[in-house]
């Protein structure tokens, strides 16, 4: 069983981590935004920049949201504690595994197949 504190450093990291995704959604809508057609202020490559850009603010967004449901469901094994043990097969996952990313859901064995 893993201790209580060590739980709450686990915590405390992915609450920190939900505040940056934030801070990360505020600051890249923007450029999520639909691109324009106004060829009066804006040329050909202008758009095509705008329009990189955009793709890759909702690629960046994609990949905050699913970090963010994997860090709900870490906090979530947690409440109901389950958090350290292996969804698939309930064994303890290795504490360096947790330690690289405590979202991680699965030992690994079950996780490479």
């Amino acid at each position: 069983m893993i201790d209580d504190d060590i739980i709450a450093t686990y915590r405390a990291r992915l609450e920190a981590l939900l505040e940056t995704l934030e801070a990360e959604d505020a600051a890249g809508a923007e450029d999520q935004a639909t691109v324009t057609l106004d060829q009066q202020s804006v040329g050909r490559l202008s758009r095509m920049d705008a329009m990189q850009r955009q793709a890759m603010a909702q690629a960046n967004a994609r990949r905050r949201m699913a970090l963010r449901q994997r860090i709900m469901a870490a906090l979530l094994r947690m409440d109901e504690g389950e958090f350290g043990y292996c969804t698939d097969c309930g064994d303890e996952i290795a504490p360096g595994r947790l330690d690289a990313d405590p979202t991680h859901p699965m030992c690994v064995s079950c996780a490479s197949g």
